[in-house]
This record gives structure tokens, sequence and C-alpha cells, in this order.
């Protein structure tokens, strides 16, 4: 004789399991979160003290994603606040009007900078942190010269783009971290004009690189 309680634990008497849960998976949204909390952390701790980790708690995801997304701390901050992400589009055209497009770009992008700014970033962790001033020069310097090989050719080109490099770190260090002296004092169009002229001096000087073939 078979059981009231063996009865109710045949396969038959079971409820049928609930269909698994299939987990969503939205890479471009998680994308955004994380750049969405480096940006802020960037804001709130600067560079050098910023952690990959505290951006993904924030962000709600793990590390290890942060990662797989951005394969360094210096790659997610140019990724994440403005600067040379914009670069391409400041550098594409011709290349009789390059110096121009970058002084307007850079003048107009650094009045209304704030400390993530990279420029204004690598200047302050050099003062702290100079392996990680170094990593972040190393992350824009790369950047930086691919954007500019659309437009010029040469066997020099790396050498002028870290010149204008150099240049705008020093720009940046008199007017918008120190703000004292001649170059703090000028007006943004003064600032811009005088930039347009040094910047074409640096890329199409004596020695400069020839325009890159269309």
């Amino acid at each position: 004789m078979v059981s009231d309680a063996s009865q109710s634990s045949t396969p038959e008497s079971r409820p049928a399991p609930a269909p698994a849960r299939k987990r969503v998976r939205d890479p471009e949204a998680r994308r955004a979160a994380i750049l969405t909390a480096a940006r802020s952390v960037f804001a709130e701790r600067g560079y050098a003290k910023a952690t990959i980790r505290e951006i993904a708690q924030r962000a709600g995801v793990t590390h290890g994603l942060v990662v797989l997304h951005f394969s360094s701390k210096e790659q997610l901050f140019l990724a994440a606040v403005p600067g040379t992400r914009d670069l391409a589009d400041s550098v594409r055209g011709d290349a009789e009007g390059l110096a121009g497009r970058v002084a307007h770009a850079y003048v107009a992008r650094m009045e209304s900078a704030d400390s993530a700014d990279p420029f204004i970033a690598l200047v302050r962790s050099a003062a702290g942190d100079q392996e990680a001033a170094k990593a972040l020069l190393r992350a824009m310097r790369e950047e930086s010269i691919a954007a500019y090989r659309t437009v010029l050719t040469g066997p020099d080109v790396a050498l002028r783009v870290d010149l204008l490099g150099a240049h705008l770190i020093g720009v940046t260090f008199s007017r918008y971290v120190l703000a004292d002296g001649p170059i703090a004092a000028m007006s943004a169009g003064e600032l811009t004009r005088y930039l347009t002229m040094t910047l074409d001096g640096i890329l199409f000087g004596p020695a400069g690189t020839a325009p890159a073939s269309s």
C-alpha cells in the first residue's frame, strides 16, 4: 500500500519549476554608467587619488568589468572627461588651418574647464604623484599622435606633437592653475591668436612636417 506522502512526491504531483530568469545584458548601458561614475569620482578625488574600484562601486559593476571596457585608469579618464576625446574633431580638416582649429578648441574648452580636464589633472597630479602623471601623459601622447597623423606626415610628427603638448601644458599651468602673469591676463581672443601663431610654428616651422596626402 502506497502512503499519501509517497503519492505526493511523485513527478506528476510536483509543481512545474518556474522558468529561469534571463539575465539582461546591456553593455552600452553599463559602459555609460561607468563613464558617469568616472566623471563624478575624477571630479571629486582628482585624477591621482581616484581608483577604478570606487568608480566600479558607484557604477554598480565589478572592477573586472571596468577593466574589460577600459584597459586602464588612464584610458578610462580620457574617455570620461572632455579634452583628448574631442581632439580628433578639432584636428580634422586641412593642414593650413590646423593650428587655428587646435588653438580655438583648446581655449574654448579650458575657459570653462574644471579640475577634471586632462591638462589640469596632469599638472596637478605631477606635483603629488609623478608616476600617475607619467602614465596619464603617455596615454594623452598616444591619442594625440594618432589624431595628428591623420593630417600630418613626416619623420618628426611625434616630436612636434610632443612639443605642442608641452607648450599647452605650460599655458595651462600659467593661466588655469596658477592664474598669474601676462598669459593669465589675456582675453580668450588674444590667447587664441597668440596660440595660433605659436602652434603653427611648432607644427610647420622650418623643419616642419608636410600635410598628409589625400
